[in-house]
């Protein structure tokens, strides 16, 4: 289904439901192929139930099938990074330090609680 992707790494961690938006994807994989270096997924879709879900006070990006969390380090990050930026994701979440770096990448609209376009640090 998807060029880069398999279905496996996109579903629920928790469940293994699948929810993963296919127009989401496709701008993934357009990044993706761009970028021309693979992307570890640690995190996709998530279900309300999933623990990292539950905890919060509604569901956040990842319950929503618009977002991904790119295992990326280094140089990669940054290159991802400014892609991501040209590609028009609205959410981009950048966790650099310690043993769990990643990049979180979204395309949600601008809500209450949740201004788009955002960057963060973790």
């Amino acid at each position: 289904m998807y060029k880069y992707f398999t279905e496996e790494e996109l579903e629920c961690k928790h469940c293994q439901a699948k929810g993963i938006d296919p127009k989401f994807m496709q701008k993934v994989d357009a990044l993706r192929e761009k970028m021309g270096f693979s992307f570890p997924v640690t995190s996709a879709y998530r279900c309300k139930d999933h623990p990292i879900e539950a905890r919060k006070a509604s569901p956040g990006a990842h319950a929503s099938g618009r977002a991904i969390d790119i295992g990326v380090r280094g140089e990669a990050a940054y290159k991802l990074l400014q892609g991501a930026l040209e590609a028009g994701f609205t959410g981009i979440g950048i966790s650099q330090k310690g043993g769990s770096r990643f990049i979180h990448l979204d395309d949600l609209e601008c809500s209450e609680g949740r201004p788009r376009p955002h960057v963060w640090s973790y």
